[in-house]
């Protein structure tokens, strides 16, 4: 129908024929992630590993970001550890190490792999949260975000490792053939720092209190594990359920290693067992929650 607009008329005078389309009371698309249920897809990770590797590297480098002495710092902090243990334990409480081993040498070996796993589970526990802008924009597994945390916390072990040759060298130890079991040590670190990271930053996301108890808790966990002390201080008849910490066989597998002592193979094999099993629950638990994350941050 044709109208014909007279000279002087308000354009606001025309009637407006404009159609609002009645918007769906239920979401048309629901964008989420196969295996919601729960299972677990590492070919989501795989696919996306361009993103995974990105994740890692901008953690590492906004870490030392405008630092004086850059990823340096990563010594800072096992050296500066291993001092204060010597002078205290090593010293004034004459702490014994194993065999001949040198304190120092004895508590930089265990400091390496609880460095690691402390760092990696304090990063983890709140990545979920500080990268809630990139999780509302757009989809891609959740997961990766947690495992850049703890990949990213690799580049320091690997750098912590420098430190640890030149250690070997001053107090002359050499190492054995057992030294080719570090990377089964260091993988098994690797999946017990992703287990627990990932299960406290699901639980992050919905209960805030968990980033402020965390790093207590990982604290207190220095002490019950043979960091700084030796596993032939713990009573015998204790050493079964203390094994069920699973950085026991975990640290005490990298001293066997490095110093060409004989392995606990009773002590690893429980280690390895309950890492499996906190690594796959965590997961289990992880994607559950990932569904809600976009919503809850």
């Amino acid at each position: 129908m044709d109208a014909t607009l007279r000279a002087g008329a308000s354009v606001d005078a025309l009637p407006a024929q404009v159609h609002t389309p009645d918007l769906p009371s239920e979401p048309v698309v629901t964008i989420r992630p196969d295996g919601a249920t729960g299972r677990l897809d590492l070919r989501d990770l795989w696919q996306y590993r361009e993103l995974l590797y990105f994740l890692t590297w901008r953690d590492v480098k906004v870490r030392y970001k405008q630092t004086a002495l850059g990823i340096a710092w990563v010594l800072v902090q096992p050296v500066l550890m291993t001092a204060i243990f010597t002078l205290f334990l090593g010293g004034l409480a004459r702490v014994p190490s194993e065999g001949r081993v040198p304190y120092p040498l004895f508590a930089y070996v265990g400091l390496l792999p609880w460095t690691f796993f402390s760092g990696a589970v304090l990063a983890s526990a709140t990545s979920v949260v500080n990268s809630s802008q990139l999780i509302t924009k757009v989809y891609f597994p959740r997961l990766i975000i947690p495992v850049a945390a703890v990949a990213a916390r690799l580049v320091d072990l690997a750098v912590a490792f420098v430190v640890l040759i030149g250690l070997m060298i001053i107090y002359g130890v050499t190492p054995t053939w057992s030294a080719a079991a570090l990377p089964l040590l260091t993988v098994l670190a690797v999946l017990l720092a992703v287990g627990v990271g990932t299960f406290v930053a699901a639980l992050n996301v919905k209960y805030r209190d968990v980033g402020i108890i965390v790093p207590v808790v990982v604290q207190l966990g220095m002490f019950v594990s043979p960091v700084v002390y030796s596993t032939s201080l713990v009573p015998e008849h204790w050493r079964g359920v203390y094994a069920l910490n699973p950085l026991v066989g975990i640290i005490d597998g990298f001293r066997a290693a490095l110093f060409g002592r004989p392995f606990d193979w009773g002590a690893l094999a429980i280690s390895a067992a309950v890492t499996v099993a906190v690594f796959f629950q965590a997961l289990y638990v992880f994607r559950r929650m990932e569904t809600s994350f976009a919503d809850t941050i």
